[in-house]
């Protein structure tokens, strides 16, 4: 399987995204570089084209896979580009990481490779896999005896879980309530009629 193995810090700057949208602390230090000496004219489709890199990145997803997200949300009832968007964050990566139970989609993405997650008590190692709602998202009991989530459960510095999740940090676990709507996913800085127009080109 292909993986971008691109520094995340690096690939911030050259889209223009906080560090914090990826999950990084803003106190990481990064080194200053120099502002280019001039700045060009950017086409209607860089623009487009740099909308989809940033969803492909925050995301963590290649092209193929990306493409196939869209046709699949082509398909579906309302707007393409919230579709799009929605089954991005109904991947079982973005739901660990937004239960609160790693720290980066990278990491999250980690967790579920290596069988650290089951979902509804069967252990899904599949970080594309798309939860519905009821599902019931949680550490698998094995794995908790391990320091990071051990270190994770008596933390109190976890980030709240969007309202379509009800997160308990304290035993690892977490549900589904609902759907997400391009309002509960405002923090994703994409303009996905951009990426829709690039596709439909």
């Amino acid at each position: 399987m292909a993986i971008d193995r691109t520094p995340a810090l690096k690939r911030c700057r050259a889209l223009g995204i906080e560090q914090a949208v990826i999950g990084r602390s803003r106190k990481v230090s990064e080194k200053k570089h120099p502002q280019q000496r001039m700045t060009r004219k950017v086409s209607e489709y860089g623009l487009q084209l740099k909308e989809k890199q940033k969803a492909k990145f925050i995301y963590g997803v290649l092209e193929r896979q990306f493409r196939n997200y869209y046709e699949k949300a082509k398909k579906m009832p309302g707007v393409t580009g919230e579709n799009l968007l929605i089954l991005l964050e109904r991947r079982l990566d973005n739901v660990v990481f937004r239960l609160g139970f790693a720290t980066t989609r990278r990491q999250a993405r980690q967790f579920v490779c290596h069988g650290h997650i089951t979902v509804n008590g069967k252990r899904v190692d599949i970080p594309s896999a798309l939860i519905s709602v009821g599902d019931i998202v949680e550490v698998c009991e094995k794995s908790q005896s391990k320091e990071i989530f051990k270190a994770l459960k008596e933390s109190n510095n976890a980030l709240s879980a969007p309202p379509w999740l009800d997160s308990n940090q304290a035993n690892l676990k977490g549900s589904v309530t609902r759907f997400p709507t391009r309002e509960d996913i405002s923090d994703i800085p994409v303009n996905e009629q951009s990426i829709i127009e690039l596709y439909s080109r």
